[in-house]
């Protein structure tokens, strides 16, 4: 079944580059080439509502890593090599139970790294992997706690192997502008200004015996960095549905009492279920012809009336309107600059 597509929004990308943009004149690399070579219009940055999909973001990520040969992007005072992910997931291999997992990975990564530490925690019947600043230079940056916090919830997450929930994510700086993305990326209640950035989950889940090899380790590993940095649908299992269904469905885009049937569910159960996860079949459908617009964009010449036909809207000038609330830009004005890149050769059509 062909997947509904991702896009991240441009406050991403930008943190993703603060750490190369503070180095200033030393900054090792050029990020407009980067963000070229990506796909990824540098004028997009100047564009508050922009997004870029998901494809855009993982080739950004791993070119980046590459050329810096830095998982840390810059952010840390001594780089994280290439490898330096696969060094610590391979470090838990034969570990008892999760609990000592964790510590392996804690353990191996302060081998690497003096900037900061990766440090198991416990609050009641919670457990929590946090992230402790021993240079106090680095601890301002947002990205660099919102990336250790993705990067490693994830590799947890994995390890487990199980449906390990997150409680709560405590992050160590205020609420962001940008936090409205937050909740596909960290899939839990979400606490600003906490003494340090953390996820909390279940402490039970420390005893869970491992069961994860080598060859499991490099399925993992050649997945990365995709499975570690991209938001995660099925953490928030009606949405992905919904969103499952919608794109099913098209062109012809299902209403909510479809939906709803398709799922055996009532009208008013399907809203619940959505509301718990902070979100509603409007925004879904939304959400989706938005996502569905920036990659039709991106990788087709399909004119702009049919493309709003496409995605279900009466005539060209609405879709207009509607994309640029979307995204705070014009559709044809996207489809030049991604075009300009050559950004859109290697994407998947939705």
């Amino acid at each position: 079944m062909l997947q509904p597509p991702v896009t991240i929004p441009i406050a991403f990308v930008e943190g993703m580059l603060s750490g190369i943009r503070a180095r200033g004149a030393a900054a090792p690399i050029d990020i407009d080439r980067a963000l070229e070579d990506a796909g990824v219009p540098p004028p997009l940055l100047a564009e508050p509502g922009a997004r870029v999909t998901a494809e855009q973001y993982v080739a950004l990520f791993a070119l980046l890593m590459d050329r810096l040969d830095d998982e840390s992007l810059c952010f840390l005072t001594r780089r994280m090599r290439r490898g330096s992910l696969a060094l610590i997931a391979r470090s838990t291999l034969g570990a008892p139970d999760f609990g000592h997992a964790l510590r392996r990975v804690a353990h191996t990564f302060s081998l690497l790294q003096d900037d900061l530490r990766l440090v198991l925690l416990r609050e009641g019947e919670l457990a929590g992997f946090g992230i402790a600043i021993e240079n106090p230079s680095i601890g301002h940056q947002n990205f660099l706690h919102e990336l250790m916090l993705r990067v490693y919830w994830r590799l947890l997450a994995w390890l487990h192997g199980g449906r390990l929930a997150a409680r709560r994510f405590d992050f160590g700086f205020a609420l962001p502008p940008y936090a409205a993305g937050y909740a596909k990326v960290f899939p839990g209640t979400l606490r600003f200004g906490q003494p340090c950035s953390a996820v909390w989950f279940d402490a039970e889940a420390l005893r869970t015996p491992m069961h994860r090899d080598a060859h499991a380790i490099r399925d993992f590993l050649a997945a990365s960095p995709g499975n570690v940095i991209l938001p995660r649908l099925a953490e928030q299992p009606i949405s992905a549905k919904v969103r499952e269904i919608l794109q099913q469905k098209r062109p012809a885009w299902a209403d909510l009492a479809t939906v709803a049937a398709c799922l055996h569910m009532s009208v008013s159960t399907l809203q619940r279920h959505l509301a718990t996860e902070s979100t509603s079949f409007q925004a879904l459908k939304d959400q989706l012809r938005r996502d569905v617009a920036i990659v039709r964009l991106a990788t087709s010449a399909v004119p702009l009336a049919a493309l709003a036909a496409e995605l279900g809207f009466a005539d060209s000038a609405a879709f207009q309107r509607a994309f640029k609330t979307w995204t705070g830009g014009a559709p044809g004005s996207y489809r030049r600059r991604v075009a300009a890149t050559g950004g859109g050769d290697s994407l998947p059509a939705p």
